[in-house]
C-alpha cells in the first residue's frame, strides 16, 4: 500500500492490484530451479476484437455475454495453474513472460547495477533446494523474538518490528495517506487488520459452507503450527487462541460496504488519545519504534476495532497473543519457505477456497514477486522494450475524447441543476492523467538484496517499503508517484488525487491496437478511459472535490436524484446470481457498477463524434459489423472469462467488482444504443423495461 490511496481500480488482479555493487556476471539458474513439468512457455498474443470467439447461436438480445465470448470461453478453459481465466489474465501471462525473460537474463548476465540487484532477488527466488534445505530456519530468528517477550506490554513494539521490519500484517494497519480534508497533507492513518481469511464473514456468517471453511482453515493452522515444531496437543491448543482472536477482530471490523463512505473511516485524534482508546497497548513503544517523522494527531480510521483489538489484549493470555504472532509471522512467508509450507499454503488458500487445481510454477510466481518488490527497478527495463512513444500520445488523445464527451454527458444529464453541473464540469477540468510509467523512478540504491537469501531479501524489501511511506508523514503529496507498476494490467482513479492512471501494461491487445478501427479502440481501451473517469463521480467519488478534499458539493436534490439512481443500480445487481445460492452485493459493487455504465455511455459518445469529425458513416460494416456493432463487441471481449464456483463466491464477498457476465449483461441492458444496433425489441433482457441510469 502506497502512501497515496487507490481508490478504485478496474480489476482486482490475482497475478500483477517492495551500497550498489559494480554489475558482475552470474551463473545461469540452476538446472533444479526450473522444473522441466514447468518450463516457461511464450503464451499466445493476445488480440483485439476476435471473431472467432463469437458464438453466432446465441442470441445478442437475450445474453450477450455468450453472444461476444462463447466460443471463446469454450475454447479456453480455466487452467490448472489458475482460479479464473480471461482476455485480463491472457494479457497478464503475456506480460509476465516477457518480464521473466528480463529478469532470468538479469540473473544470468546483468549489464547494470540495477539489473544485478533484481536479478540476484529473481535468482534468490528461484532456488528451491535452497528453501528447501533452509525449512523454517530463515523465519527462527522472528519466532524466537516473538517467544521471548513476558509481559504484554511489550506487544506495542514487537508489533511495530513485525510490520515494519518483516511486513507481517498482525492486529492492525498503520499508513501513510492523505488527508481526505486537506489533500494537500499526508497523514498517519491507523485502522482495521490482523485477519487470514479473506474477509470478516467468514469468521462471523452462520451458515454450513462458512462453518466447512473454518473448519478447514482450523486444520491448516494446526498444521502451520507443526510445521515450526509444535507438538499436535500444542498446535490444537494454539490455532484455537488464533480463531478466538481472529474472530475477536472479525466482530470488531466494519463491513466492506461501510468501508466505502469516506465518513465511517475518518477520526482524527491526538497521539495521546490512544491509550484512552486502547489501553493495554504501550502505544509510546508502538509508535517509537515506526521511526516515523514525529506527528501529534492521526487519523484512526475504525475506532471500533481498536476498542475490540483491547479486549483481545485483555482476555487473552499472553501465551494465545504470541501464539497468534508466531502463526502470522509463519504464515507471511510460508509461500518461500520449503516445499512442505509451500503446499500447506497452496493448498488452503489457493485449492480450498478459490479452487486452483495446481500451484502455479515457480517462475510465474517469482517474476510476480520481484515484481511486487521492485516494480520500479524491473519496470525501467520492461518499458523501454515493450512500450513506445507512440502508445503514449495515442492514448494521450483517447483521454481527450473521453473527457470532452463527458462533459457532454454531464451537460445532457436531465436531473441534474445547472449548480451542479457547474460544479462537476470543475472538477472534471481539474483532472490529472498518468500513463505508461512515472517521470522520475524510485531509488533502490538502499535495498540490500542477497542471492542466496530469500526471506531476508522479503523482509528487507518490506522495511524498505515502510521506510520509503513513513517518509512522506507530514510532506506535501507528490502527485507525480503511482500506485502500480508498469507492466500491470489494470487502471484506476485515485480519489485523494483526482486523477486517472493507466500503466503500460494495459495499453496493447486485447484492449488497444493502433490497427484497429475506432470503435473497436473506444469499446475496449475507450471504456477503460470511461470507467476510470466515471469513478470520479460514483458513489465514492461523488463526495469529493476538484482539489481531493472530501467536501459536498451538490445541491441537495441532486443528490435525492443521483441517490435514487443509484439505488437502482443496487437493486439490479443485487439480483445477479453468479452461482447458485450466491448473489452479488449491490451496495459492495456500486462504485464498480456505476463506472462500467457511465464508461460505455461516454466511449459510445466518443466514438460517435469521432466518427462525425471524420465524416465517416457508424453504418460501414467491417467484417459484418457496423462500428456500434463492433464498439459492443470490443467492450464485451475485454471481460470474456471463465471462474470456479469457489472464486465466484469469494469474490462476492470481497470483491468491489461483479463478475465478467455481469460487466457486460449488466451494463448493455442499460443502454438503449445497444439496444437499437442489434436490433433488439423493448421487453427483452438485454433492452428490459426498467433500465437504469445514473451518468
Amino acid at each position: 500500500m502506497q502512501s497515496i490511496r487507490i481508490a478504485s481500480v478496474l480489476l482486482l488482479c490475482t497475478g500483477f492490484a517492495v551500497a550498489q555493487q559494480p554489475a558482475v556476471t552470474h551463473p545461469a539458474l540452476a538446472a533444479s530451479d526450473q522444473p522441466s513439468s514447468s518450463a516457461p512457455v511464450e503464451p499466445k498474443t493476445p488480440h483485439s476484437f476476435d471473431l472467432s470467439a463469437i458464438d453466432k447461436t446465441a442470441d445478442p438480445c437475450t445474453d450477450f455475454f455468450q453472444y461476444a465470448c462463447g466460443n471463446w470461453r469454450k475454447d479456453n478453459p480455466i487452467p490448472s495453474d489458475q482460479t479464473r481465466w480471461g482476455r485480463f489474465n491472457e494479457l497478464s501471462e503475456h506480460n509476465r513472460y516477457l518480464l521473466y525473460l528480463d529478469l532470468k537474463k538479469a540473473a544470468d548476465s546483468p549489464k547494470t547495477e540495477l539489473q544485478t540487484k533484481y536479478g540476484d532477488f529473481f535468482a534468490a527466488c528461484m532456488n528451491t533446494d535452497l528453501a528447501n534445505q533452509l525449512g523454517d530456519k530463515s523465519i527462527q530468528p522472528m519466532l524466537a523474538h516473538i517467544d521471548s517477550i513476558t509481559d504484554k506490554k511489550q506487544l506495542g513494539l514487537l508489533i511495530a518490528h513485525l510490520q515494519t521490519d518483516a511486513g507481517v500484517p498482525v492486529f492492525m494497519r498503520f499508513r501513510v495517506q492523505q488527508d481526505q480534508k486537506d489533500s494537500s497533507k499526508q497523514i498517519a492513518t491507523a485502522g482495521q487488520g490482523g485477519l487470514a481469511l479473506p474477509d470478516r464473514d467468514y469468521y462471523l456468517e452462520d451458515n454450513p459452507r462458512m462453518e466447512k471453511i473454518r473448519g478447514q482453515y482450523h486444520d491448516y493452522v494446526v498444521g502451520v503450527f507443526k510445521l515450526i515444531g509444535d507438538s499436535e496437543d500444542k498446535a490444537e491448543g494454539e490455532a484455537k487462541s488464533v480463531m478466538e482472536i481472529e474472530t475477536a477482530l472479525a466482530k470488531g471490523s466494519l463491513p466492506r460496504v461501510e468501508l466505502r463512505n469516506p465518513d465511517n473511516v475518518y477520526h482524527i485524534m491526538k497521539v495521546t488519545d490512544l491509550d484512552t482508546l486502547e489501553p493495554d497497548l504501550d502505544w509510546a513503544a508502538y509508535i517509537g519504534a515506526l521511526d516515523a517523522p514525529h506527528f501529534d494527531t492521526l487519523n484512526v480510521a475504525t475506532p471500533g476495532f481498536f476498542k475490540a483489538m483491547n479486549q483481545v489484549v485483555e482476555d487473552q493470555s499472553l501465551d494465545s497473543l504470541k501464539s497468534y504472532l508466531r502463526f502470522h509471522t509463519a504464515n507471511t512467508f510460508a509461500p518461500w519457505l520449503s516445499s512442505n509450507f509451500v503446499d500447506a499454503n497452496f493448498d488452503f488458500f489457493q485449492k480450498t477456497l478459490q479452487g486452483q487445481v495446481e500451484q502455479t510454477a515457480r517462475w510465474k510466481r517469482c517474476t510476480t514477486l520481484t515484481d511486487r518488490s521492485m516494480g520500479e527497478a524491473v519496470g525501467q527495463d520492461w518499458v523501454k522494450e515493450n512500450f513506445p512513444p507512440s502508445a503514449k500520445e495515442n492514448m494521450e488523445k483517447l483521454v481527450a475524447a473521453l473527457k470532452q464527451a463527458l462533459a457532454q454527458d454531464i451537460q445532457s444529464l436531465p436531473w441534474m441543476s445547472e449548480d451542479t453541473k457547474k460544479q462537476a464540469e470543475v472538477k472534471l477540468a481539474a483532472f490529472r492523467q498518468k500513463i505508461g510509467y512515472p517521470d522520475k523512478w524510485r531509488d533502490y540504491s538502499k535495498l540490500e538484496v542477497k542471492r542466496d537469501d530469500l526471506v531476508g531479501n522479503l523482509r528487507r524489501s518490506a522495511a524498505f517499503q515502510w521506510n520509503w511511506e513513513i517518509n512522506h508523514l507530514g510532506k506535501p503529496v507528490d502527485e507525480k508517484e503511482w500506485g502500480m507498476t508498469p507492466p500491470t494490467v489494470n487502471a484506476y482513479y485515485n480519489d485523494g488525487m483526482n486523477d486517472i492512471n493507466f500503466p503500460a501494461g494495459i495499453l496493447q491487445p486485447p484492449f488497444y491496437d493502433n490497427a484497429k478501427d475506432p470503435a473497436v479502440n473506444f469499446g475496449a481501451i475507450g471504456v477503460v478511459i470511461g470507467h476510470e473517469m466515471t469513478h470520479g463521480f460514483d458513489d465514492q467519488g461523488s463526495k469529493y472535490d476538484a482539489k481531493g478534499n472530501v467536501k459536498n458539493w451538490w445541491t441537495p436534490a441532486d443528490k435525492k436524484a443521483f441517490d435514487e439512481r443509484t439505488d437502482c443500480e443496487v437493486k439490479e445487481y443485487d439480483g445477479f446470481e453468479p452461482v447458485s445460492g450466491t448473489h452479488l452485493n449491490g451496495k459492495l459493487t456500486l462504485g464498480e457498477n456505476t463506472a462500467d455504465n457511465g464508461g460505455l455511455r461516454i466511449a459510445y459518445q466518443a466514438l460517435m463524434s469521432t466518427l462525425a469529425d471524420e465524416n465517416k458513416s457508424a453504418d460501414t460494416k467491417i467484417d459484418g459489423y457496423t462500428s456500434p456493432q463492433r464498439f459492443f463487441i470490443a467492450y464485451a471481449q475485454v471481460w470474456c472469462e471463465n471462474r470456479t464456483a469457489e472464486v465466484q463466491r469469494v469474490a462476492a464477498k470481497t470483491d468491489p467488482h461483479s463478475p465478467g457476465m455481469f460487466r457486460v449483461n449488466g451494463v448493455v441492458r442499460n443502454f438503449d444504443e445497444f439496444g437499437k444496433a442489434f436490433g433488439c425489441k423493448k421487453g427483452q433482457p438485454m433492452m428490459p423495461d426498467d433500465a437504469c441510469r445514473v451518468w
